[in-house]
């Protein structure tokens, strides 16, 4: 993280309805100074305020809307600015159309950007608008599977005492029949393993018992395959803290999120987890879908 004085900031943004209200509660329960919807006009003055408090402000979090058409350039150039002394990250939240669809649906309220049109209108344009963004954030976050509980544990993981490792890593399984994790940095397959669901003993359990995860990690080519990932990821995490990317998300899939790639998470996230500048965490994306 640097040095322990160096300041810093937070821009959560992201597209509405992705969650950015529960980041900021969660923010200001670990002790983040949250400034919560603020204008994008306001954010130059918040960065000379965040100057001249110095290390009475050493973790402030502003919490954006960039909806505005040009609003992406400037915001570049604000980010730039605060490199300076400042170790500033922007976090963008996301979901798909069709879980933000029902959630504003569940409110009762228009997408702010849908004028006469549709909230799925809505979304598509903001969704455009905020492309170049997503693209040069630091940290994507995918809530489409997430409440409001899981989400402020995941901000809990990511941002709670940052300062004790170089990189914190989230490890990811997944059932490629439900789609890729759109917030992943790094994806692998685990799908040259066989596949414990064709065992009927294995069937019913996950990669999370004992029984099927020394199924899964005791096949011809499992443990190669830890063995030369461990070693690729060692370059890339240590470039990650080079190049100030604090966070990544590591992801690995099998057919269904429930055996194999379970049991590669936990173990792939057992031995990163022994380098003291990486702080692991594991997420089982698929686990329980039927």
């Amino acid at each position: 993280m640097g040095d322990e004085d160096e300041q810093e900031m937070l821009i959560v943004t992201g597209m509405s309805g992705a969650g950015r209200s529960t980041v900021a509660d969660a923010l200001e329960d670990l002790g983040w100074y949250v400034v919560d919807n603020l204008p994008p006009q306001m954010l130059r003055p918040l960065v000379e305020l965040v100057e001249r408090a110095g290390a009475s402000l050493p973790k402030i979090a502003a919490v954006v809307d960039v909806r505005g058409r040009d609003f992406f350039l400037e915001l570049k150039d604000i980010i730039q600015a605060l490199r300076s002394g400042v170790n500033v990250r922007v976090v963008f939240l996301d979901a798909t159309d069709a879980v933000l669809v029902r959630r504003f649906e569940s409110v009762r309220r228009p997408h702010p950007l849908q004028e006469d049109g549709t909230i799925l209108d809505g979304i598509q344009v903001e969704r455009a608008r905020l492309a170049p963004l997503r693209e040069t954030a630091d940290l994507i976050v995918d809530t489409s599977e997430l409440n409001i509980h899981q989400l402020a544990n995941l901000v809990t993981e990511s941002f709670a005492e940052a300062g004790r490792a170089g990189v914190r890593v989230t490890v990811i399984s997944f059932g490629f029949k439900y789609g890729l994790p759109t917030d992943a940095d790094l994806v692998a397959d685990a799908r040259f393993l066989p596949n414990p669901f064709w065992v009927p003993e294995l069937r019913p359990h996950t990669g999370l018992d004992d029984d099927v995860s020394g199924y899964v990690l005791g096949q011809d080519g499992a443990g190669d395959f830890l063995d030369a990932y461990e070693a690729a990821l060692r370059p890339v995490l240590a470039g990650y803290q080079r190049e100030n990317k604090r966070h990544a998300t590591i992801a690995i899939g099998c057919t269904g999120g429930k055996h194999r790639s379970v049991a590669m998470a936990e173990e792939l996230a057992r031995r990163i987890g022994g380098n003291p500048d990486v702080a692991v965490s594991v997420r089982h994306r698929d686990l329980g879908r039927e």
